[in-house]
């Protein structure tokens, strides 16, 4: 078998390069064709077995070797043969090259990608087996990429050959009619007036039109299928049913009722989901109550004499409590009962796309809904460690429960919420350990942002061991530790009286009937959506942690606000959704915000990038506070003011990001934010303070010279007016 693959790579790699050394290329061009026509066309009449045999065998070879030019032969066939025996030449031609394109890349490549790529290709199999000939087809029809790369992608896959060519013989059927057609236009032209005729621009306008055409086209056909498998309702009792009220929830039910749209929201534990109860509200109420343990000990700095301070941490609990309760209001049942939302208290399952029965206490309900966002949130995920079973895990989840403060808290995982919370309780007072397998805290971050973060929890007390993997939880007669390793092998246990795991989450997915439906999930276990939020099922629509990539509160309401709007006017209009500035905050001190690009994304995606950075020792404000670590880090693309991306580390970095955010969304540059007055003496200072920083490495230096030269004349000038 590798000897044949061998051989047959030898042929292949020989065949591409025949063609480009015989200069095969120069003659496939409308120039090369006229010159040549009339003796063609004599060609044709004399043998026009020959010709058309010799073009379709040329056609087939360059479809099934991935050659440049297939597009053109496909419009000189009309221009050669009309559009008759045109598209007929090339429509069996190109189904017949893509086929054995595919062959190729099967008996080449599938084995050994099959192996590196599993997981990748199993996403595409399965794809494949959910909707069949009709997920190639809509390949076919929207030529969203080049055919002769779905003609290698499908070759990795399991379909079977005789399947993907009449799937492409139909499928790319429409599009050869275009630009066969197109090409019959083009060899009638005889003068140049001729290029404004009317059927020539009505061929082209063809071809721009046909991608929007297409893309309606499989639309239909993929709700009609829909229709095929399920019963779809004569009449439909709401136009959304939203299922999970956290934050993403929320904010679509809000923006449906806002428009009129008869919503109900559907939420099985408690409104305001994890932000609410326990993510964003009460992390931040504990982290402002172990801040202030930290001032208290630093107050001295300012000539301010206190003794350390007693954490009562049961009031402290009292105080993260007091701020949900406070903030409970803001996302309860009366309000958007208030706002005219229906809202039930159940578990909600999809019996059809537009069925979802919920289990109240009342007894089970059945909606009849035009459309369904998924927004069922995530839940904190648990490492398979041995041993882990015997003890109480604490996460995000859990941790609010607790009534002592802990004595020995060892943290799983270096990522904004492990850095926050061991932060936290080491200011209250816990001893803490926190254990990251890379190399550096919060690891997308750059390496000098994890450093700035590491160094100041050092002086906070907390005990971080990088590059150490956890092996397993351990318990003996002293109690329970956690047993790492480093990169070199070295073991080391660590005693603890509660462990806490923040090593990520992942999305609630399970037990609302989408599996049976067909609706996938990606390998991160997030649901599968495309760049406008909807599933596979055209009225599904996923928005929040459920759907990815970023689970942050204000990501699942930018999503929240597309997933709604698709699906009240996609008829219309479908908004696919951007993160290009999305801002990212870890509420730890210092600090650290980004939106954009940092280094780390920008050389991973290959972008171009130059590099301006402001300490925040050189900035007023932070000097007077005592405050002035840090810096303010801007890519930008070389020689240009745009921004591609803002970094902060340090105090109040979260509130100067606002002002890089809005720059990126409404594409302000570093240019216009110098001329912007900031107030004195204030952190947001500190970006205008950048601007400068970047303006003066941009300095017009001929420009200089020349003003140079004009205010020495001027100053000369001035000398001989007085002598």
């Amino acid at each position: 078998m590798r000897s044949r693959r061998l051989l047959l790579l030898m042929l292949v790699a020989a065949a591409v390069a025949a063609f480009f050394l015989a200069g095969a290329g120069d003659y496939l061009t409308l120039e090369a064709l006229q010159a040549e026509q009339t003796r063609f066309q004599a060609w044709l009449a004399r043998e026009p077995v020959t010709v058309i045999g010799g073009f379709f065998l040329l056609y087939v070879a360059m479809a099934a070797l991935s050659l440049p030019g297939a597009t053109l032969m496909t419009v000189l066939s009309g221009a050669l043969f009309g559009l008759g025996w045109g598209l007929v030449i090339v429509s069996f031609a190109s189904a017949l090259g893509a086929t054995l394109a595919a062959l190729i890349a099967r008996t080449l490549l599938r084995g050994p990608l099959e192996r590196r790529y599993a997981g990748v290709l199993e996403r595409v199999n399965a794809g494949i087996r959910r909707e069949g000939a009709l997920y190639l087809f809509t390949l076919r029809l929207i030529p969203l990429f080049p055919f002769f790369v779905i003609n290698l992608v499908m070759g990795l896959t399991r379909m079977r050959l005789t399947t993907f060519y009449w799937v492409s013989q139909v499928g790319m059927l429409p599009g050869t009619a275009v630009f066969v057609n197109a090409g019959r236009e083009l060899g009638e032209l005889q003068a140049l007036g001729d290029i404004l005729s009317p059927s020539l621009l009505a061929s082209f306008a063809l071809i721009g039109l046909f991608p929007w055409l297409a893309k309606w086209l499989v639309a239909l056909v993929k709700r009609r299928a829909l229709a095929r498998r399920y019963a779809r309702p004569a009449r439909f009792d709401r136009d959304i049913v939203v299922i999970g009220a956290g934050a993403a929830g929320l904010v679509a039910s809000y923006i449906a009722a806002a428009v009129r749209a008869r919503v109900t929201l559907v939420e099985r534990e408690r409104m305001g989901g994890d932000c609410l109860n326990t993510g964003c509200v009460p992390s931040k109420a504990l982290i402002r109550a172990a801040r202030s343990a930290r001032e208290v000990r630093r107050a001295g700095r300012y000539g301010v004499r206190v003794a350390e301070p007693s954490v009562d941490f049961a009031a402290v609990m009292g105080h993260v409590q007091g701020a949900i309760e406070a903030i409970a209001p803001h996302d309860s049942v009366e309000r958007y009962t208030g706002l005219g939302v229906e809202v039930l208290e159940g578990e909600a399952r999809l019996t059809s796309p537009w069925e979802v029965s919920v289990a109240t206490q009342e007894g089970p309900r059945t909606l009849t809904t035009r459309h369904v966002i998924i927004a069922s949130g995530a839940r904190p995920r648990v490492p398979e460690l041995p041993g882990i079973d015997a003890i109480e895990v604490l996460t995000s989840d859990t941790l609010w429960r607790l009534e002592a403060l802990p004595e020995h808290l060892v943290v799983l995982g270096g990522g904004p919420i492990g850095c926050e919370l061991g932060q936290s309780f080491a200011l209250l007072g816990s001893r803490v350990t926190l254990v990251e397998s890379s190399g550096q805290l919060l690891p997308r971050e750059d390496a000098e942002v994890g450093d700035a973060l590491l160094a100041a929890m050092g002086e906070d007390g907390v005990r971080v061991l990088l590059g150490h993997r956890a092996l397993e939880v351990v318990t003996d007669p002293t109690g329970p530790a956690l047993e790492v390793a480093n990169g070199e092998g070295q073991r080391e246990r660590l005693p603890f009286t509660h462990l806490l795991v923040a090593v990520g989450r992942e999305a609630n997915v399970t037990g609302m009937g989408l599996e049976a439906l067909g609706v996938e999930t990606r390998a991160n276990g997030t649901l599968e959506v495309d760049e406008t939020l909807r599933s596979v099922l055209p009225n599904v629509w996923a928005c929040g942690d459920v759907a990815g990539p970023y689970q942050l509160t204000h990501a699942g309401a930018h999503q929240a606000w597309h997933a709604t709007v698709n699906a009240l006017f996609g008829e219309v209009r479908r908004f696919r959704v951007s993160y290009r500035a999305l801002p990212a905050v870890t509420f730890t001190t210092p600090e650290v915000a980004r939106v954009g690009f940092n280094e780390r994304e920008a050389l991973e995606r290959g972008v171009a990038y130059e590099v301006t950075r402001y300490d925040l020792a050189e900035l007023d404000r932070a000097l007077a506070e005592g405050e002035a670590q840090g810096f303010v880090k801007v890519l930008t693309p070389p020689g240009s003011d745009r921004i591609l991306g803002a970094t902060i580390v340090g105090e109040g970095a979260g509130e100067m990001l606002a002002t890089f955010t809005l720059a990126m969304t409404r594409g302000i540059g570093l240019n216009r934010l110098l001329s912007t007055i900031h107030p004195y003496p204030t952190r947001s200072e500190a970006v205008k303070a950048t601007a400068g920083v970047w303006k003066n490495a941009h300095k017009p230096e001929r420009l200089l010279g020349w003003l140079a030269r004009y205010f020495a004349w001027r100053r000369g000038g001035k000398r001989r007016e007085k002598g």
